[in-house]
C-alpha cells in the first residue's frame, strides 16, 4: 500500500483499534468517570436523542459511544461520538476522564472553545474534533498529551497561532488543521514531529515562508499547505524528503524555480500540485525519476521553455495540467513530449491552454491513450495547420478544446468516431468547410464553432445532437435556411447563437420547442418573413436579438409570454404596426431596441418605456407620444378618438379584457366554495391567465386517457396534454394538467390553496401556471383543474430512483447537475419565503415535487398544501389549520407532528432531507433504516470517514478513478460531497431556530458549484 493511503488510513485504523480496546467490562465503573460523563452530557444539546442511553438504568459501559478498558474494565477509555448531531459545548469535565485514549467528537455542531483540560488526558492517542464550529485558539495544554498520535481539528473556526508545544508531540502521526482561521508562520519546530506522516495545514491564513527544517521529517508522506498566504520559495530540503507521496502548495504567493535535481530523491511521489503561484523557470528533466507520479499540476504560473520528453518515464501519469504559463513549442522537435506521452497509458487529462505552443498540431496526439484520455485542451495558443484526421482514434475523449488558435482546413471526418464527446470548442480559428461530420455526436452538451470560416448550410442532422445545452455558430459564412430540426433539441437551454452569417428565409415555427432557452441570437443575417408567434413559448428566454435582418409584419401578441425577457433587439428590420403595449408589462425587460423599422402609432409610457436610456425607437418616422424625453410628436386627435384601428384594438380591448378578468376572478373564487348548478356549464379561469374550457382539456388529454397519465396523488391526477390555443391557428402547447379528485377530503381546499399561492408567483425555478379551470364536466359534476408548463425530464424523484422513461433510461445525474438542481430549489424557496411579497410556505417539498425542464433546470411545483403567512407571522405557535398535518412523512419537520404552525423553517427541514436524498440516493423512509433513526442519522454515522459508503452509486462511479488524488479533482469533489451532506444536516436539525437560512444555503451552494465547474 502506498504511503499516502497508509497515512490517510491511519486515522480510521486508530479509531477502530480504540473500539476493540474499549469493549464493555464486567466490573463497576469509576464513580469519577460517571460524574465526568454526566457533566459532559449536561453541556451538550442532543436533539437527535443520541445520548438517550446515558442514564442510571444502563451500565456506563453500555452508554452509546462510551468504551471501557480491558485491563481496567471500570474505567472509560474511549468516547466515540462522531456524527451524533450534538450541539452545545465541550465540558471541561472531559479532562477528568484520565484513562481516556480516544476522544472523537467529529462532525457535530459543537461551538465554543476547546477546553484546556483536555491537556490532562495523558493517555490520549486520538483527538478528533473535526467538522464542528469550535473557535478560539488551540490550547497549549495539548502539548502535555505526549502519547497523541492523531490530532484532527479539520473545518472549524479556530484562530491564532499553533502553539509551539504542539511541535513537541513526537508520537504524532497525523496533524490535520485543514480549513480554519489559523495564522502566523509555520513553526520551524514542527521538524520535531519525528513520527509525522500526514501534515495538512491547508485553507488557513498562514504567512511567511516554508521552514527548511520540515525537510528533516523522516516519515513525512503528505505535506499539504495549499490556499494560505505563504511566500518565498520551496526550500531545497523539501525536495529531499524521500518518503513524500504528495506535495500541495496551490494558491499561495510562492515563487522561484523547481531545482534541476528536484525529483532525484522523490521516488514515491504521486502528486505534485503547484498551481496558482508565481513559480518560473523550466520543468526539469529529473521529473523522470518520479516514476510513480500520477498528477503533475502547475497551472497559472510563469514556467517557460519546452515540456521535456522525459514524461515518457511516467507510465502511471493521469493528470498533466500545464495551462496558463509561458511554455512553448516553436519547432517540430519541441513537440516531442507529445510522442513521449503515448507511453502514459493512463493519461486522462492533458491541459496545455494559454501557453505559447505554436506550429502544426502534431499527429502524435492521435496516439495518446484512446480509452483513458478524457480531456485534451490546447486553447489560447499559437497553433496553426489542420486538425489531424486521426483525431478520431481518441474514442474516450469527453472534452476537446482548440479555441483561440489559427487552425485552418476543414473538420476531419473522423470526428464522427468521438461518440463520448461532451464538449467541443473550436471557436476563434480559421476552420472552413462544412460541419456535417459533427451531426452524429449525440452526447455533445457544449458546441462552440463561432468565429471561423465555415460555409454551406446548417445540416438537418444537427437535430441529432439531442444533448446540446449550448451551441454557437456566429460569425461564419453559413447560407440557406435555419433547419427546423435545430429547434427540436429539448436540452438546448443556455445559448443558441446564429448571428453574423448569411442565413435566409423565415425563422422556423419550431423555435417554440426551445422552452428552456435563455439566449437566442440570429442578428445580422438575411432572415425574412414574420417573427413566429411560437417564439412566445420560450418562456425562459432572457436575451433575444434579431437585429439587422429583413423581418416584416408586426410583433406577435404571443410574445407577451416571454416573462423572463431582459434584452430585446429588433432594430434594423421591416417590422410595422403599432408597438404592442404588452412590452411595457414585461417586468424583467430592461433593454429594448426597436429602431429603424416601420412602426407607427402611439408609444407606450409605462414599464421599460419610461426609461429612455433603455429604449431606442429612432428611425420610425410614424411614431408619436411616449414619454417626453423621446422627443416624439404628439399623437393626433384622430388617433386618440378612435380614428385609427390599432389603438382601438390594443387599448380598448385590453381594458375590456381586464374588466372581464376581474369579473371572472370574482366568479372563480365563488365557485371554489360553492357547487356550480348542473345547468350552468360556464368556465372560469384565473385573472391574468388565458381562459381554458373543460372541453379543451378533454381534447388535450384524449379524454383523460391513461396513456397520458403522468402520476396520481391524494388530491389529484396529472395528465400530459397538447392544448390548442383557440385564438391562434396551429398553435399547440405541451402542458401538464392537474385534475383534482374532488371526492377526496381536502381536495377542494388544496385546489384553492394552490391557486391562491401561485397565481401571482413569477420565478425561473417555480413551475409556471398557465391557467386554472373551474367548471362542470359532461355529467354535471364539479370539475377543477390547474394547467402547468410541461416538464419533459420528469421529476427529481424519477432520476434518483430510476423511474426514467425508455428514452432517458441510460442517463444519470452528475454531481454538478445535482448541485445545480439543489441550487435551483434553494432559489425557489428564497423567492417564496422572502421575495414574492407575502411569505409562502410550500409545506410539501420532496423530490417528486421538483420537476426538471428540457435543460435540466429545476422547478418547484405542487402547492396544494402551501400556506400563505399573514403579516407578523410566527414560527412555532399551536396550529389552527383545518388541513391538519401538512407534508409527507419523512420530509415534514418534526414540529408539524407536534402541532405547531407551519413556518419557513419547516421548508428548510424538508429541503435538508431532499439534499441528503439527492446525494445518498436513499429515501428518508427507506427500509434500510430499520433500527436506525432515519436518513439524517444514517448520514451522521458515516460522514466523518465513510462518505464513499453512503453516497449514490452514480457518484461513486464518477469518483472511482480519482479517489487517491488528495488535492486534485477528487479532493475537490470529496470536499464538495462532505459540504453537501453537512448542508443537509444543518438544514434538518430538530430545532427550527437552529436551521440555516435560504441565503446561507444559496451562498454555500454557489461556492460548491464554482469549485466543481
Amino acid at each position: 500500500m502506498v504511503r499516502a493511503s497508509a497515512a490517510a488510513f491511519l486515522f480510521t485504523a486508530l479509531v477502530c483499534s480504540s473500539a476493540s480496546a474499549a469493549s464493555p467490562g464486567s466490573g463497576s465503573a469509576s464513580a469519577a468517570d460517571v460524574l465526568a460523563l454526566l457533566s459532559v452530557k449536561s453541556a451538550l444539546l442532543d436533539p437527535a436523542g443520541s445520548l438517550a442511553s446515558w442514564n442510571a438504568t444502563n451500565h456506563v459501559c453500555r452508554w452509546r459511544g462510551v468504551g471501557c478498558g480491558r485491563r481496567h474494565p471500570e474505567r472509560v477509555v474511549a468516547l466515540r461520538m462522531s456524527s451524533f448531531g450534538l450541539s452545545g459545548r465541550i465540558s471541561p469535565s472531559v479532562g477528568n476522564l484520565t484513562f481516556l485514549r480516544a476522544l472523537d467528537l467529529g462532525n457535530n455542531l459543537l461551538a465554543g472553545q476547546m477546553p484546556r483540560q483536555v491537556g490532562s488526558l495523558s493517555r490520549l492517542r486520538l483527538l478528533n474534533l473535526s467538522f464542528n464550529s469550535l473557535d478560539g485558539g488551540i490550547p497549549a495544554e495539548l502539548g502535555r498529551c505526549t502519547r497523541l498520535r492523531v490530532l484532527a481539528l479539520t473545518t472549524n473556526q479556530l484562530q491564532g497561532e499553533v502553539p509551539v508545544v504542539i511541535c513537541s508531540l513526537r508520537n504524532l502521526v497525523v496533524l490535520d488543521l485543514f480549513e480554519n482561521g489559523l495564522s502566523g508562520e509555520i513553526s520551524p519546530f514542527m521538524a520535531n514531529l519525528s513520527s509525522i506522516e500526514f501534515l495538512r495545514l491547508s485553507k488557513n491564513t498562514f504567512s511567511g515562508t516554508i521552514p527548511p527544517s520540515l525537510g528533516g521529517l523522516p516519515n513525512l508522506s503528505v505535506l499539504s499547505i495549499y490556499y494560505n498566504n505563504l511566500s518565498g520559495t520551496i526550500p531545497t530540503t523539501i525536495w529531499n524528503i524521500s518518503s513524500l507521496t504528495k506535495l500541495s502548495v496551490v494558491g499561495n504567493q510562492l515563487s522561484g524555480e523547481i531545482p534541476a535535481n528536484a525529483f532525484d530523491s522523490l521516488p514515491l511521489l504521486q502528486g505534485l500540485y503547484m498551481s496558482s503561484n508565481q513559480f518560473h523557470g523550466s520543468i526539469p528533466t529529473s521529473l523522470a525519476n518520479a516514476s510513480n507520479l500520477l498528477s503533475f499540476q502547475i497551472v497559472q504560473n510563469y514556467f517557460t521553455g519546452t515540456v521535456p520528453p522525459v514524461v515518457r518515464h511516467l507510465p502511471g501519469l493521469q493528470y498533466l495540467l500545464l495551462a496558463n504559463n509561458s511554455l512553448e513549442a516553436n519547432k517540430s522537435e519541441d513537440w516531442n513530449f507529445m510522442t513521449a506521452l503515448t507511453n502514459c497509458s493512463r493519461l486522462e487529462h492533458l491541459e496545455l491552454d494559454s501557453n505559447r505552443f505554436g506550429g502544426l498540431l502534431p499527429v502524435s496526439i492521435s496516439n495518446l491513450s484512446s480509452t483513458s484520455l478524457i480531456e485534451l485542451s490546447f486553447s489560447d495558443n499559437e497553433i496553426f495547420g489542420h486538425i489531424p484526421e486521426s483525431i478520431g482514434n481518441l474514442i474516450g475523449l469527453n472534452v476537446l478544446g482548440l479555441e483561440n488558435n489559427d487552425i485552418s482546413g476543414s473538420l476531419p471526418s473522423s470526428l464522427t468516431m468521438l461518440q463520448n464527446l461532451g464538449y467541443l470548442s473550436l471557436q476563434h480559428n480559421n476552420i472552413s468547410g462544412s460541419i456535417r461530420s459533427i451531426g452524429n455526436l449525440s452526447l455533445l452538451n457544449y458546441l462552440y464553432l463561432d468565429h471561423n470560416a465555415f460555409r454551406g448550410t446548417i445540416p438537418v442532422t444537427i437535430g441529432n445532437l439531442t444533448s446540446l445545452i449550448e451551441f454557437t455558430l456566429a460569425n461564419n459564412y453559413f447560407t440557406g435556411t435555419i433547419p427546423g430540426s435545430l429547434f427540436n433539441i429539448p436540452t438546448l437551454s443556455q445559448q443558441l447563437d446564429l448571428a453574423h452569417n448569411l442565413l435566409e428565409g423565415q425563422i422556423p415555427s419550431e423555435i417554440g420547442n426551445l422552452k428552456g432557452v435563455v439566449w437566442f441570437r440570429a442578428d445580422s443575417n438575411k432572415l425574412s418573413g414574420e417573427i413566429p408567434a411560437t417564439l412566445g413559448q420560450c418562456q425562459l428566454l432572457q436575451y433575444l436579438n434579431l437585429r439587422n435582418n429583413s423581418l416584416s409584419g408586426s410583433i406577435p401578441f404571443p410574445l407577451f409570454g416571454l416573462k423572463a425577457l431582459e434584452n430585446l433587439d429588433l432594430s434594423i428590420n421591416n417590422l410595422s404596426g403599432q408597438i404592442p403595449a404588452f412590452l411595457g408589462n414585461l417586468s424583467t425587460l430592461n433593454y429594448l431596441d426597436l429602431s429603424f423599422n416601420n412602426f407607427d402609432g402611439e408609444v407606450p409610457t409605462f414599464g421599460v418605456f419610461r426609461n429612455t436610456s433603455a429604449v431606442s425607437v429612432e428611425g420610425n418616422n410614424k411614431l408619436c407620444g411616449g414619454v417626453q424625453q423621446l422627443h416624439l410628436p404628439q399623437c393626433s386627435s384622430r388617433l386618440s378618438k378612435g380614428g385609427h384601428k390599432f389603438p382601438v384594438i390594443q387599448v380598448v380591448v385590453p381594458i375590456v379584457a381586464a374588466l372581464l378578468g376581474i369579473l371572472l376572478l370574482f366568479y372563480f373564487f365563488l365557485t371554489c366554495h360553492k357547487k356550480i348548478p348542473n345547468e350552468n356549464r360556464s368556465t372560469s379561469s384565473m385573472q391574468g391567465h388565458p381562459k381554458v374550457s373543460y372541453s379543451q382539456l378533454v381534447k388535450a388529454t384524449d379524454g383523460f386517457s391513461t396513456t397520458n397519465l403522468l402520476g396520481s396523488g391524494t388530491f389529484g391526477s396529472v395528465y400530459k396534454g397538447n392544448l390548442e390555443d383557440e385564438g391562434s391557428e396551429n398553435t399547440v402547447v405541451l402542458v401538464a394538467i392537474k385534475v383534482m379528485k374532488l371526492q377526496a377530503p381536502g381536495a377542494l381546499k388544496s385546489f384553492t390553496a394552490e391557486c391562491e399561492a401561485i397565481r401571482n408567483l413569477r420565478h425561473r425555478n417555480l413551475v409556471r401556471i398557465i391557467t386554472a379551470c373551474s367548471s362542470i364536466d359532461y355529467n354535471g359534476n364539479d370539475f377543477r383543474a390547474i394547467v402547468f408548463d410541461f416538464m419533459p425530464n420528469g421529476s427529481l424523484e424519477d432520476w434518483l430512483h430510476s423511474k426514467i422513461n425508455n428514452e432517458r433510461e441510460k442517463r444519470q445525474l452528475s454531481l454538478f447537475q445535482r448541485v445545480s438542481i439543489l441550487h435551483d430549489v434553494a432559489s425557489a424557496l428564497d423567492y417564496l419565503h422572502f421575495q414574492g411579497g407575502t411569505p409562502i410556505v410550500h409545506c410539501d417539498l420532496k423530490p417528486s415535487n421538483v420537476l426538471l425542464d428540457a435543460g435540466m433546470v429545476a422547478h418547484v411545483g405542487d402547492f396544494g398544501l402551501a400556506k400563505i403567512l399573514a403579516e407578523g407571522w410566527a414560527s412555532l405557535e399551536p396550529s389552527t389549520s383545518s388541513m391538519g398535518f401538512r407534508g409527507t412523512i419523512g420530509y415534514a419537520p418534526p414540529e408539524y407532528g407536534a402541532g405547531h404552525k407551519v413556518s419557513t423553517q419547516g421548508d428548510i427541514y424538508s429541503y435538508g432531507i431532499l439534499v441528503l436524498e439527492t446525494i445518498t440516493g436513499r429515501r428518508p423512509t427507506d427500509n434500510a433504516f430499520d433500527g436506525v433513526q432515519g436518513l439524517r442519522t444514517y448520514v451522521e454515522m458515516a460522514i466523518d470517514n465513510k462518505v464513499m459508503d453512503i453516497i449514490h452509486v452514480e457518484l461513486v462511479k464518477e469518483l472511482e478513478n480519482e479517489y487517491e488524488t488528495l488535492s486534485g479533482p477528487s479532493e475537490i469533489r470529496l470536499d464538495s460531497l462532505v459540504s453537501l451532506l453537512k448542508l443537509g444536516m444543518l438544514c434538518s436539525v430538530e430545532t427550527p431556530s437552529s436551521r440555516i437560512s435560504t441565503k446561507e444555503i444559496i451562498s454555500e451552494l454557489y461556492v460548491i458549484k464554482n469549485s466543481l465547474a
